[in-house]
């Protein structure tokens, strides 16, 4: 997916964690760190996805917040969509939300990395941490297959 709206629409919560979850699975299945994430409009239209491709395209650069962004093309204002990503924001992909003033940010969990949520919140997000056992079970399967990569992901040696 990339550029144009879609005529996808998600009325709730769980959709919206959906679309997400279904790129980390993707990503997981590549052999990438498995974070998924997509951003929506204010009516629940899709307007992108992705998911970390750090490992698939050889670019630090490609995290799941930052792909789906990018998968949806340039838009006016952001201050009305919502942004839902498996796993709490880290430093680089929490200061694309707060450049570009996304409104909501939904997170599937934050045991796996405590991420810049409550930065995010402390700035006027409107942000809700799930705890969702699908994202935390994705995340603990890749990091007992993969510690190395997982390690890497979160700048520990």
């Amino acid at each position: 997916m990339t550029g144009a709206v879609t005529s996808d629409t998600y009325a709730t919560t769980e959709a919206k964690l959906e679309a997400a979850l279904n790129e980390a699975r993707l990503g997981f299945g590549e052999g990438g760190v498995p974070v998924g994430a997509a951003l929506f409009a204010a009516d629940g239209a899709l307007l992108g996805r992705g998911r970390n491709r750090r490992v698939q395209d050889d670019d630090p650069s490609v995290h799941g917040e930052t792909d789906a962004f990018r998968n949806a093309g340039r838009q006016r204002d952001y201050r009305s969509t919502t942004l839902v990503t498996t796993l709490s924001p880290c430093w680089y992909c929490a200061g694309l939300i707060r450049q570009f003033r996304i409104g909501t940010v939904i997170i599937g969990e934050a045991r796996h990395f405590d991420g810049q949520h409550e930065w995010l919140a402390e700035a006027g997000v409107a942000v809700t941490v799930l705890d969702d056992e699908r994202c935390f079970d994705l995340m603990t399967r890749f990091i007992a297959r993969y510690p190395e990569i997982w390690n890497e992901d979160i700048g520990e040696l």
